[in-house]
């Protein structure tokens, strides 16, 4: 298989994840608060049946012990993180904070969507062998 026929990681949910971003973006545009954006995609996920949870609870353990907490944005049928953004553009910082998510728990692919002047995204995967 090369590389441009491979199957990424839960392909088919981030393709619809990312219809919605773009579906959601289309109609609100730039200009809001991150959580209206992420209320519209929690709306869209409900119409089209995909299982979401918004403000999804990671805790952050340390030596053994739970050191703090954080949540993500939306966690998408149990398998993708969204970490949604409302800037100018996305930052080096957003990349790391999506990726410690994956870090911190079991869910392996996370998409950071940002709603910005023009709209972007990232894909990260952070494989469970390597947690």
């Amino acid at each position: 298989m090369t590389a441009d026929n491979q199957d990424f990681k839960y392909k088919e949910i981030t393709e619809k994840i990312i219809e919605i971003f773009y579906r959601v973006y289309n109609k609100l545009g730039y200009g809001f608060l991150e959580k209206v954006y992420e209320n519209a995609m929690m709306k869209e996920f409900e119409t089209a049946d995909i299982p979401a949870v918004s403000q999804y609870a990671i805790n952050v353990v340390y030596e053994g012990e739970i050191i703090g907490e954080y949540f993500a944005d939306i966690l998408v049928d149990n398998k993708v993180i969204v970490e949604i953004k409302a800037s100018k553009s996305l930052a080096i910082e957003n990349e790391a904070q999506l990726l410690n998510y994956l870090k911190a728990t079991e869910i392996e692919v996370g998409l950071l969507l940002n709603y910005g002047p023009k709209p972007d995204l990232k894909r990260k995967v952070f494989d469970n062998t390597r947690k």
